[in-house]
């Protein structure tokens, strides 16, 4: 069954047995920081979308970085989530050249949730009738990058599966899934979805390009019930970030470049879509995220806490870097070329 189906039939918020958290989360902060691929550098190259723990800075050492200890708060919906996930930012590019950043804005049933993501773990595809295997929760330390700066085209982006776009009609628009950015206007938005990979080779929490730790199944995906392979043999819980863009007030074509194509752009400067990657560090706190994976609940986790709208919109970290990313702008934040 397809997403659209599914919320025809049934509710956004239907039950069903799959194992999986599904929860939201507001803004953090939204800074040129990135810890895992410039760790230390203020500012990182281009821009990001930060939520979760209040922790995250620009050097957050696996080894003496204890998220769980250092976070005093998080921008997510279940206290014991003190991870830090992030993703670049989405411009407009204007037909005189500026650049405006397009806003964020929460999915039904988390209005006011300021900009962020809504974050899923899954222990089988959404639509299985009932749990079918058990998934092995991250460890302290683990962390994994997902996508390419650098990509610009279909072939490359093979790389990474399930990494995509949806141009969304309405609130319940979930296909179709385009691995470019959409070439019309989308009248409630664009959903970009990043899906980590999920099978881990159960050593190392981190590798060098924050990839060869982790890889996606032998065949198929996640959701098919695809085989782990031999090299990499733990299961994972799979998990899916969803950011909607509210691109409403850029969807006159009058606006858009003069030869047709498509007007928005990463912060990363890559104007194809196929570029789009995300970052995880994990931070729950002691076993919580593993009990709650093996309660096989749909969204709600009585063995979690769960914490108001309100609360999650005050945590918040400083402005490290104190740069202008939201008024027009003759160039992307970090003089970051358009190619």
């Amino acid at each position: 069954m397809k997403w659209s189906s599914f919320i025809a039939a049934n509710g956004l918020f239907a039950p069903i047995h799959a194992g999986l958290l599904r929860f939201g989360c507001s803004r953090l902060t939204v800074q040129r920081l990135d810890p895992l691929v410039n760790p230390g550098q203020i500012p990182s190259t281009h821009l990001h979308q930060i939520i979760g723990g209040d922790s995250f800075n620009a050097s957050m050492d696996a080894k003496s970085h204890d998220i769980p200890k250092l976070s005093t708060c998080t921008t997510c919906q279940f206290t014991e989530d003190l991870s830090n996930y992030w993703t670049a930012v989405l411009y407009f590019k204007a037909k005189n050249g500026t650049f405006k950043r397009v806003p964020q804005r929460a999915q039904q049933g988390m209005e006011g949730t300021q900009g962020g993501m809504v974050v899923y773990y899954m222990t089988d595809a959404l639509f299985e009738t009932q749990q079918k295997s058990k998934v092995t929760a991250f460890k302290p330390g683990f962390r994994m990058l997902v996508g390419e700066v650098a990509y610009r085209d279909r072939e490359q982006a093979r790389d990474f599966r399930q990494l995509t776009y949806i141009c969304m009609q309405n609130e319940g628009t979930r296909e179709p899934e385009t691995l470019h950015f959409p070439t019309k206007p989308c009248p409630a938005g664009i959903m970009a979805n990043h899906r980590f990979p999920t099978c881990w080779d159960g050593v190392n929490l981190d590798s060098p390009n924050h990839r060869d730790h982790v890889a996606y199944p032998q065949t198929g995906t996640f959701e098919s019930g695809g085989k782990c392979p031999s090299t990499h043999p733990v299961r994972l819980p799979q998990i899916l970030l969803e950011t909607v863009w509210d691109t409403k007030a850029f969807n006159n074509k009058a606006d858009w470049p003069a030869d047709g194509s498509q007007p928005f752009v990463w912060s990363s400067g890559d104007a194809t879509g196929y570029s789009t990657h995300a970052d995880y560090v994990f931070g729950w706190k002691d076993d919580s995220l593993q009990k709650a994976m093996d309660a096989n609940n749909y969204v709600s986790a009585p063995t979690l806490k769960t914490q108001t709208i309100a609360q999650q919109n005050k945590c918040q970290v400083p402005d490290m870097v104190k740069e202008d990313f939201d008024s027009w702008l003759t160039k992307l934040p970090g003089d970051i070329m358009v190619h």
